[in-house]
Formats: structure tokens, sequence, C-alpha cells
């Protein structure tokens, strides 16, 4: 008896339970609240980077890009230099003492010994930086051997004035002392000015080796003695 006491006790917490089905009352659970702690982030001394934006270019199709050729240089290739520096036959550069005179000229670098070819005459210019004072201009020239140190007495020959301090001589071999013993050779030459009195004021250098005398081999002109039918 006490064994099925128990037993119809659940019967009849069963029975109702079941009879209700699905609309039998289900008991509400509240949920407690939550205690949430929110950090606040604290001041820092490292600087915020922004974050970096990309923006895609679109590719064009049949568009070629320029690429930029890079510069080659080939250290083998031989730099191009100027060539020298050739002062003009006409023109003597001042490399020697200028004292008292502005310019002196040649007009050749080559005669031929005079007379039968040509030319055989050249022509010396000379100008004085002090017109006032000068009153002549004498020119100097002698023979020097192309070889040796041979050379001939020095011959003095008044210049022509022309006006504004430019005096001039036109020159052949034939003028000048010892013309028998050269056949071909340099003629040195040197300008020296003076008073009217005769006082040197002004004396060039000696150009050297800048006019050349070459000897004369005349060419047989045809005549009728020689010239066979």
């Amino acid at each position: 008896m006490k064994k099925i006491l128990p037993f119809l006790l659940l019967l009849i917490v069963l029975v109702p339970a079941c009879s209700l089905g699905p609309f039998a009352a289900v008991p509400t659970q509240t949920p407690e609240a939550t205690q949430t702690d929110t950090v606040t982030p604290q001041p820092t001394a490292t600087p915020v980077t922004p974050t970096q934006t990309f923006t895609l270019t679109p590719t064009l199709i049949g568009f070629k890009t320029a690429t930029s050729t890079p510069l080659i240089i080939d250290t083998n290739t031989p730099t191009a230099t100027l060539p020298p520096v050739i002062p003009s036959p006409l023109f003597i550069a001042p490399t020697v003492l200028m004292d008292g005179f502005i310019y002196v000229t040649v007009s050749l670098d080559e005669i031929y010994k005079a007379k039968g070819c040509e030319p055989s005459v050249v022509r010396v210019s000379a100008q004085v930086s002090s017109m006032n004072s000068v009153g002549y201009v004498l020119l100097f020239a002698r023979f020097k051997s192309l070889k040796a140190e041979r050379a001939s007495k020095w011959t003095n020959i008044p210049m022509t004035p022309l006006g504004a301090g430019t005096f001039v001589y036109d020159l052949s071999s034939d003028q000048m002392l010892e013309d028998a013993y050269f056949e071909t050779s340099w003629i040195e030459y040197q300008i020296v000015s003076t008073t009217v009195a005769g006082k040197e004021i002004g004396r060039t250098g000696i150009f050297k080796e800048r006019l050349k005398m070459l000897q004369c081999v005349p060419t047989p002109s045809p005549t009728s003695a020689n010239v066979k039918p």
C-alpha cells in the first residue's frame, strides 16, 4: 500500500499536463542584468597614421605606355676632339715681341726665288701703336738655311707709309743681301720704328719659319725648234 501511494500522486500530476498539451503555461525566466564594463581608451603619444587608400588605374586595351630608353654611354667610342687652330698664312699671330707695334702681317707664306717663277713677291705690313712719334719704319730681312744654322746678313729696307700708322713693303729675294748663296731657305724678318731723328722707339722680335723661299725651276716653253711634226 505504501508503494502504490507515490505512484498515484505522480499520475495525478501527469494527467492534467498531458490534457493541456501545447497550451500548458511554461514559466518564463527573467534574465538577470549583466554588468558591462566599458573601457575608455587612454590618450597615447603615438600619432594616428591615416589609412592609405589606393585608386585603381584602368588598363587601356591597345594603348602602349611610353617607356623611357636609358642612356647608354659607350666608353670605347673615342671622344671627338676639335682640330687644332691653324693661323691663316695672311696673318701672323703675335707670338714674338711686339714692342711699339699692333700687328705685323705677310700676304703669303711661300714665294719663289726671283725671278722666273710666281709668286716671287710678298707684301709685309705693319701698324705702329703710336703714329704721332714715329718717323720711319724699317724692315730687316735675311735668309736662313732650312737645315743648318747658316744665315745671310740683314738687309735694311725702309717701308712705305699708307696712313693711320700703317706701313707696307713688297719684298722679293733679289732685294736681299747674299741672294746668290741661297736657293731654298727661310726668310726671317723684323720690324723697327724710329723717330724722324733716327731714335729707335719700337722693335718686334724676329719672325722665324713663317716665310719660305722655294727654288725656282722654270718650265721650258715649247718653241718651233723642239716641236716635231
